[in-house]
């Protein structure tokens, strides 16, 4: 077996050729459709000889004659193909394909369709979305047309990064891509031509383009700190999955210059509301929808979340007559469009508690005031068939425009206007933030808290660190003490004794009192002088104005 020493086509270097060649005479080949003629020929290195059959003899004589000239020049014949290397080379070529170039829009569409399979919860699954919506206009290569502008985003939430709705999934595991709504198809063509190739964003002009996108509104301002944080994950996590296909060579963000805002994850004070006007405004809310002043009242003693609550279940509770009860969680029922769910045709559905896996249940205890409201409430209203406590007006769970307007109306009743304008307890979530709150001044162990809160003990202390009293004041107590050993070494021998400024005040005895309620929250043993009411060293109050923005519930990630 050689190779051809005449060949100048440098493919000609990668075949295998040969110029051992058997050439075997003329076959009659007879069958019911006429006889024709077969010429046969060998190259050594195949596994099957060349055949060819002709209807005349003459054809075929002709083509052995060839192969004969060819095997006689001395001519190499190529393995592969048996022919000689000459007709080998006059074969025509099959034109290149050129390699499809993969775009921002196919990738992040693969990213969502990815996360979708993961069976993630339907709230990430649509800020996920949303993210990828915000983010892929800025890497179009030009801007949309007028008239298709507005379609824009609405086309990439509800179509292209809505994998439960664009694709049915097959039995063989696979996205089968559904047909588009119709007025969406003109839109879709356009994104599809335009998206900009995933390459690009090696540039880090274009990933700083698309940071900026995702620090704004769509009016123009710019978004919480929290959410632009979120966004940038999610965003970081669609580029690492396009880095782990191949997509990009490595992740641009490390590269790219670009700060981030600062992530607010403490519960300040002030928007922790005590117990005296807990009970105002669980009062006002008995005035306005007496149906939910017990949903409002497990927020505030059991910490509960909005969608904790809605699944309030009366097989797993434990309501005595007196004392302490306990609440065995083990659903979550966030309001949140089906679309973003397994079972898009389904009404809202509750799954497993948040940082929990299917089944596992978490046990909260009932304050005696929560067990004595709740069952009240049963006595009132009774249960849903299927056991739970809270519902709407037509049976489902308590919408969140429903708690949210009566919230604002008993904050308007129960509060000074002073308060009302300040962040105290703003918002019903700010309900569960007291409840932590108080396990934590009460002295609970923080890994108990953390259990009932549900999250981790990390989390826990970063989140509420602002929000445990006297921490500050022993610090500063045990400052104070290691000044005062080190003067007691240096005074004089006949020097009398410092007679202490300051004698610990005795332990007080909680009870069912507001005022002594109140004190968890508000006594301090503090020694040093108050602060001025005005000037720069002033103590903000609660009845302040908050100079930022409200965060939506899911900001701090509780």
């Amino acid at each position: 077996m050689n190779r051809d020493p005449a060949g100048t086509n440098p493919s000609d270097e990668e075949r295998r050729t040969t110029f051992d060649v058997r050439v075997w005479s003329l076959r009659e080949v007879r069958q019911k459709k006429g006889t024709s003629w077969q010429v046969r020929w060998q190259v050594a290195g195949r596994p099957s000889a060349n055949t060819r059959n002709f209807a005349s003899k003459l054809a075929a004589d002709s083509r052995r004659a060839e192969i004969l000239t060819a095997v006689r020049k001395g001519e190499a014949f190529d393995v592969e193909s048996g022919l000689p290397l000459s007709e080998w080379r006059a074969l025509p070529r099959p034109v290149p394909v050129p390699p499809q170039v993969r775009t921002w829009l196919a990738v992040a569409r693969d990213f969502a369709d990815a996360k979708w399979a993961e069976h993630q919860a339907p709230g990430t699954r649509r800020t996920i979305a949303t993210t990828l919506s915000i983010v892929t206009p800025a890497l179009f290569d030009e801007q949309p047309p007028a008239p298709l502008a507005e379609l824009v985003r609405e086309a990439l939430v509800g179509w292209v990064f809505l994998t439960g709705k664009r694709t049915t999934l097959g039995l063989d595991g696979r996205f089968a891509e559904n047909e588009p709504p119709a007025h969406w198809a003109d839109v879709l063509a356009w994104m599809e031509a335009h998206s900009r190739p995933i390459a690009d964003l090696a540039n880090a002009d274009v990933v700083r383009a698309a940071l900026r996108a995702l620090s704004h509104r769509q009016d123009g301002k710019q978004a919480a700190p929290n959410t632009i944080s979120s966004r940038r994950m999610y965003f970081s996590q669609a580029l690492t999955f396009a880095v782990t296909r191949g997509d990009l060579p490595t992740h641009p963000l490390p590269a790219v210059q670009w700060t981030a805002p600062r992530k607010i994850v403490v519960v300040g004070r002030r928007v922790v509301v005590d117990y005296s006007r807990a009970l105002r405004l669980l009062a006002a809310v008995d005035e306005i929808r007496p149906d939910l002043r017990a949903w409002f009242a497990c927020m505030y003693y059991a910490a509960t979340r909005p969608g904790e609550t809605n699944e309030f279940n009366i097989n797993q509770l434990v309501l005595p007559e007196t004392g302490w009860g306990e609440a065995a969680l083990e659903r979550n029922n966030p309001e949140i469009s089906p679309h973003w769910s397994d079972e898009p045709d389904k009404p809202r559905q509750a799954r497993q508690l948040k940082h929990r896996e299917k089944g596992e249940v978490r046990p909260v205890p009932l304050h005696p005031n929560l067990v004595a409201l709740l069952r009240r409430h049963i006595d009132e209203f009774g249960t849903t068939p299927d056991g739970r406590i809270f519902r709407s007006t037509t049976g489902g769970p308590v919408r969140m425009s429903t708690y949210l307007t009566v919230w604002r109306s008993a904050r308007q009743q129960a509060l000074t206007p002073a308060e009302a304008a300040s962040p105290l307890a703003r918002r019903p979530y700010d309900l569960r933030h007291a409840a932590v709150s108080r396990w934590l001044n009460a002295g609970v162990p923080p890994t108990q808290v953390a259990e009932w809160a549900g999250h981790s003990v990390r989390v826990l202390l970063t989140v509420y660190a602002k929000c445990i009293v006297g921490e500050e004041q022993r610090a500063l107590r045990l400052i104070d003490a290691s000044f005062a050993a080190e003067q007691q070494d240096i005074q004089p021998q006949d020097a009398p004794a410092a007679t202490p400024t300051t004698s610990p005040r005795p332990a007080a005895t909680l009870s069912d009192d507001a005022a002594d309620h109140d004190r968890v929250h508000a006594e301090s043993t503090d020694t040093r002088s108050q602060p001025p009411s005005a000037g720069y060293d002033r103590t903000p109050s609660v009845t302040e104005t908050a100079p930022s923005a409200e965060l939506p519930d899911g900001d701090f990630g509780l």
